[in-house]
């Protein structure tokens, strides 16, 4: 039987770093910081009192993934996260992070070519613990923002599941599913495409930080958009797409 609050004890521990020497001697002192403050940073989110937000004052945070392919419970793993701050339908483009991370498999010569990302940066970047830490420090207690969110929040998900042992608690929207569900006549489903209806300017394509900067644009141009057809909250973004 396990001992009451030990358990609470050890995180408790971790978090404050006064990490125990058989613990830190596991997974170093550092990356066992990291992974408690992981595992801590998931408790309290999805808090009810934000779908009452106006989008308009809603903080978010608008991320992608560059990774070494499609299929995360195939061994396929991230490459690169980057993501910039949203402050309601304001981009701040200087609050953004960008970082590398260490694959435990040889980069496809396929995904070189489409991210640039070479076996040796990849070689040189941080570990996955590390970058992940990283990343949700920044994008805090914010809802999420990705366009074609399934890949990029399985990807997520499975990270902090492999690193930490919680799953993804965050608040998550789809740029994609919302343009969609705005122009319903519309067949067209990629980023380039959205961008150049809403008149976005092309930086540059499968670079996880310039991916995730279109794309908060292309969220700010939604906002206005849903605005204009009474969706005034997040719990009316909710409603609005649920509806057939």
């Amino acid at each position: 039987m396990k001992e009451p609050g030990r358990t609470h004890g050890l995180w408790s521990a971790l978090k404050s770093r006064s990490v125990p020497s058989a613990i830190a001697s596991v997974f170093g002192t550092e990356s066992a910081q990291q992974i408690a403050f992981l595992r801590s940073l998931n408790k309290g989110l999805r808090k009810p009192e934000t779908l009452h937000v106006n989008l308009t004052e809603l903080k978010t945070a608008v991320f992608d993934l560059e990774t070494t392919g499609f299929y995360p419970k195939q061994g396929d793993e991230i490459l690169s996260f980057g993501a910039v701050k949203v402050e309601g339908d304001a981009v701040n483009t200087d609050e953004i992070i960008h970082t590398l991370s260490k694959p435990t498999r040889a980069v496809p010569p396929e995904i070189v070519s489409l991210t640039g990302i070479t076996q040796e940066m990849a070689e040189q970047a941080p570990s996955l613990v590390e970058a992940l830490h990283g990343f949700m420090t920044f994008v805090e207690d914010r809802v999420l923002i990705a366009h074609g969110s399934g890949h990029d929040k399985a990807f997520l998900d499975l990270a902090l599941w492999k690193t930490s042992k919680v799953h993804l608690s965050h608040r998550v929207l789809d740029t994609m599913m919302i343009a969609q569900k705005l122009d319903p006549s519309s067949r067209i489903a990629g980023l380039d495409e959205w961008l150049e209806v809403y008149g976005i300017p092309v930086t540059r394509r499968h670079h996880a930080l310039e991916d995730a900067k279109m794309t908060a644009f292309l969220w700010t141009a939604l906002i206005e958009q849903l605005g204009e057809k009474g969706v005034q909250t997040l719990g009316d973004l909710y409603v609005f797409l649920s509806h057939s």
